[in-house]
């Protein structure tokens, strides 16, 4: 059974009609990237899955469970196993970075208070920022931002995280370096991980199945393989394209140049 099962989802904000009708399934421990145009509603259904925004129709099934028409208090459970990490951030700067770390484990009364520290330490190792904990988050560069929000979030030990964009506005070095953290996250804690992104490159070298989000629609679910050998398709051609990503699968030993 998937974890997630979304049938026929739609979410309208006015006259916009974001999604229309979508319908994809999120499988444990499995990278899952959702692609698409600006505005084709990629964060949007993100949120909807820990209930941050609820859907017009449609539903909405966590580990068989309908939960499209929770209430807020009836989410708590959920958000506990399932982490986000928000495009921007969301530190808080008034706070050192112990203090953003720990935030979760102290609002949902996770662990005692003599706990905390070596949880928080536990979770910026994780993500190779160790011994940062009496820093300021105004004093950290973005790259380092980015990883004590991902500290934050898997402090909690979640099963699953949703990445808003977490790669956008890092450099080539730094998106290597996230690229390469989710995806021992994955292998290491087990964590399920769908990401929102409009990086190509990233998306096609980390992720296990690409979801393309066209006119309020999935309009192709796939492998990095099986989106390029559909590349004809007039809903994906354009989008990765425009991304400089080869659509063609890397040349065999006979295809491959002299060096």
């Amino acid at each position: 059974m998937p974890i997630y099962e979304l049938r026929g989802v739609t979410k309208a904000f006015g006259d916009n009609h974001v999604l229309r009708g979508v319908d994809l399934d999120i499988r444990a421990g499995e990278v899952l990237t959702i692609i698409g145009r600006s505005g084709s509603g990629k964060s949007v259904l993100l949120k909807m899955l820990i209930g941050l925004l609820a859907a017009d129709d449609g539903s909405i099934r966590f580990e068989g469970t309908e939960v499209s028409g929770l209430q807020e208090r009836e989410w708590t459970p959920i958000r506990r196993r399932v982490g986000m990490l928000f495009q921007e951030y969301a530190l808080f700067d008034s706070m050192s970075v112990f203090d953003n770390v720990a935030y979760g484990l102290r609002e949902q009364n996770l662990l005692p208070e003599s706990e905390i520290a070596q949880r928080v330490a536990e979770a910026l190792k994780a993500v190779s920022l160790p011994g940062i904990e009496p820093m300021s988050p105004k004093d950290l560069s973005g790259g380092m931002k980015k990883r004590v929000a991902l500290a934050r979030a898997i402090a909690v030990r979640p099963e699953m995280v949703l990445y808003d964009e977490p790669t956008e506005g890092l450099d080539p070095i730094n998106v290597t370096r996230v690229d390469r953290l989710l995806l021992r996250l994955r292998d290491t804690l087990g964590i399920t991980t769908v990401i929102v992104t409009h990086n190509m490159r990233s998306s096609f070298r980390i992720s296990d199945r690409l979801a393309l989000i066209d006119e309020g629609r999935i309009a192709l679910t796939g492998t990095p393989a099986e989106l390029r050998a559909q590349a004809s398709d007039p809903a994906l051609r354009p989008f990765v394209m425009a991304s400089r990503v080869s659509l063609r699968p890397p040349p065999g030993p006979a295809a491959s140049s002299p060096p």
